[in-house]
């Protein structure tokens, strides 16, 4: 009999961790799973507490992916899974008790729904940043397929060791790309633009632990360009449907980094028709009190300031624009 659920945890040089987070699936409410656990050129005994657990539990497999990379090894426990639905885990997170019977439940309970996260209990081992930790509480904010719709473009929607999705959108869509950019960020913003609808649960189901060892502070692909470049991607896809002045917009933002930005939508074929800013200096740029009524005009606004995204929302709103219809959110 096949499993409902497979778990895809990769890991590399994970010895301090990894046991910790075989134990967290191993011990989940919901018992009708395979954990397939990846090694990805591990030297540090990672291999041997993989293996002694798989002999322990006949649920556990084994594999290995000799192309470096967490794509490569998720692509690798992709084309074994036997699952209904799939998981991911992370070799350096904790998930919680009832984590794969609620998702599990949520999806089977709403067959509209073909990929659900949920909110994260965020766990420091450095010095903690203050910008991952409003990155979480931005993340664990909304939940509703429209609201992760319409913030895609901000940052990734869905922390992505809470993912468990229908296996039918690995099918259809593909699974992890490897390249230049981040990868779990560009599967969510493919499978959102080939229609799939994304939830998450209002409950904190992983510990997410950040350590210095993160991809996401180590890996370049992770760098502010490498999201923005993947975001004017599918950005363009987004405005192909939503945007009625396609493909000319306004780019709420006038500086000099927000500039740079805005040429990855260029790239893509948009035409930036000019500026918005709360200066009235710049020749290029139109003082946002100088907005038109809405139906005028299509807002992207790029602005990443601290704050500030939610000031121009709110500006904006109290304007009658909005949100996916006469401006949208880039982060």
């Amino acid at each position: 009999m096949y499993p409902e659920v497979s778990v895809i945890l990769p890991f590399f040089n994970a010895k301090l961790t990894l046991q910790h987070a075989i134990d967290s699936i191993l011990e989940q409410s919901l018992t009708n799973f395979e954990l397939l656990l990846v090694n990805n050129n591990s030297t540090d005994k990672s291999d041997e507490i993989a293996g002694q657990a798989a002999q322990n539990d006949s649920r556990i497999v084994l594999l290995n992916e000799k192309v470096p990379g967490v794509a490569n090894a998720m692509n690798c426990g992709l084309k074994i899974a036997r699952g209904r639905f799939i998981a991911r885990m992370d070799a350096d997170d904790v998930a919680q008790l009832k984590r794969l019977e609620k998702q599990y439940n949520f999806l089977e309970k709403n067959p509209s729904v073909d990929f659900v996260g949920s909110e994260v209990e965020y766990i420091p081992h450095i010095p903690e940043t203050a910008g991952f930790r409003r990155f979480v509480n931005w993340a664990n904010s909304f939940h509703r397929p429209e609201e992760i719709g319409l913030k895609q473009f901000i940052e990734i929607p869905v922390i992505n060791p809470t993912i468990f999705f229908r296996r039918e959108l690995f099918e259809k869509y593909g699974g992890c790309r490897d390249g230049n950019f981040p990868e779990d960020y560009e599967m969510q913003l493919r499978y959102l633009s080939r229609g799939a609808q994304m939830a998450k649960l209002p409950d904190k189901l992983l510990a997410w632990h950040d350590y210095s060892t993160r991809l996401t502070r180590t890996d370049e692909r992770y760098s502010t360009e490498a999201f923005f470049q993947t975001k004017a991607l599918y950005f363009k896809k987004w405005s192909e449907k939503n945007n009625p002045f396609h493909p000319v917009i306004w780019i709420w933002g006038a500086g000099r980094k927000t500039r740079q930005r805005s040429a990855f939508l260029r790239e893509q074929g948009l035409k930036i028709e000019g500026f918005i800013d709360i200066k009235k200096s710049k020749a290029d740029s139109v003082f946002y009190k100088d907005l038109p009524k809405r139906g005028q005009m299509f807002i992207v606004s790029m602005v990443t300031n601290t704050g500030a995204r939610q000031k121009i929302s709110e500006f904006l709103r109290l304007r009658s624009y909005c949100e996916g219809e006469d401006f949208i959110l880039m982060g």
